[in-house]
């Protein structure tokens, strides 16, 4: 089951902060709603250094990004 991160209308650096911390966490996979294309593209650029290929749709006013390792 993926960890789910509820980061809607967070600023950044706060999506990127939560993401890291499950990253660290050792969860292989992660769901990050967001709710900017700022936050989205930081989130994926995140996951992807540490090795996730990503996946991203639009879910409403929206983003969802998902990290698989």
């Amino acid at each position: 089951m993926a960890q789910q991160i509820d980061a809607r209308g967070l600023s950044c650096p706060q999506p990127v902060v939560l993401t890291q911390q499950a990253i660290a966490d050792g969860e292989r996979s992660i769901t990050v709603t967001v709710s900017s294309s700022v936050s989205k593209e930081n989130v994926i650029r995140i996951l992807e250094r540490n090795g996730y290929t990503t996946d991203s749709r639009d879910d409403g006013d929206d983003i969802v990004v998902s990290g698989n390792k």
